[in-house]
């Protein structure tokens, strides 16, 4: 063997290994997630649009529970309020609305479960987030800017930079704001922070393992950030995610 064939064979190897490798199963496991994927929203059916949308969510447990942040919920205790609603959208095209009621809500944990009406849809498993660590392959998938860009599911992959507390002390007093004060004052606790962008919209998306499919966590676009980045004077373009081991303590409490 050449010394020029077996750096080749080294350089081959690299390259089978290298983290890029991690999403090689990462079509099929998208093609496995989408049909969990829907979009939550408000609907009447004398507005315009009559569905109005406001994040998104995912399917899970019995395949009628839906997944999502506790802010994109609508406030619906107000008189003549629309009805929270959900988007389905069939791999085959087109689209339904159902109508869905809410089970509980964490405002502390920033994530909420949802009873979605009629048959069940194909539910996601969620796994233990308890075993996950930095630099591992990620993907999320939701519908990023809403309504503007479609309701097609959109899918973006990563890696989980870093696990750390959700609210950090400003470094001085003008950093700390009203928000981050209560906080701190209810308990600081772990989130992802993932080397993915998200945008508008993917507020509720589930965040899961590349290969297999398993949720680890939920994109929150809102919450953290208002805690976290609080001592910021301009907002990042660094991602959230809640750990997944809130949505199961959901589920087994409701």
């Amino acid at each position: 063997m050449t010394a020029l064939s077996a750096a080749l064979r080294v350089v081959l190897f690299w390259l089978a290994v290298l983290p890029g490798s991690a999403f090689a199963d990462l079509p099929a496991t998208i093609e496995r997630v989408k049909p969990s994927i829907v979009a939550i929203g408000t609907y009447k059916k004398t507005q315009s649009p009559p569905f109005v949308f406001r994040g998104t969510g995912f399917v899970t447990g019995d395949g009628t529970q839906v997944v999502t942040n506790a802010h994109v919920l609508p406030e619906l205790s107000i008189p003549d309020a629309p009805e929270l609603a959900i988007l389905i959208r069939p791999s085959q095209g087109g689209a339904t609305i159902r109508r869905a009621r809410v089970v509980a809500r964490v405002d502390d944990r920033d994530i909420a479960l949802i009873r979605l009406e009629g048959p069940p849809l194909p539910a996601l498993q969620i796994g233990d987030s308890g075993t996950i660590r930095e630099g591992q392959p990620i993907a999320f998938t939701g519908f990023p800017i809403g309504g503007a860009l479609g309701f097609s599911p959109v899918t973006h992959r990563g890696i989980v930079a870093a696990i750390t507390p959700i609210a950090l002390p400003g470094g001085n007093a003008n950093q700390i704001n009203e928000k981050l004060i209560k906080q701190l004052k209810r308990g600081s606790f772990e989130i992802f922070q993932l080397d993915a962008t998200a945008y508008p919209g993917n507020s509720g998306s589930p965040v899961y393992d590349a290969e297999t499919g398993l949720v680890i966590g939920v994109i929150n676009m809102v919450f953290v950030k208002g805690s976290k980045e609080a001592a910021l004077s301009a907002p990042s373009g660094i991602t959230y995610a809640i750990p997944a081991v809130y949505v199961k303590q959901l589920l087994n409490e409701n």
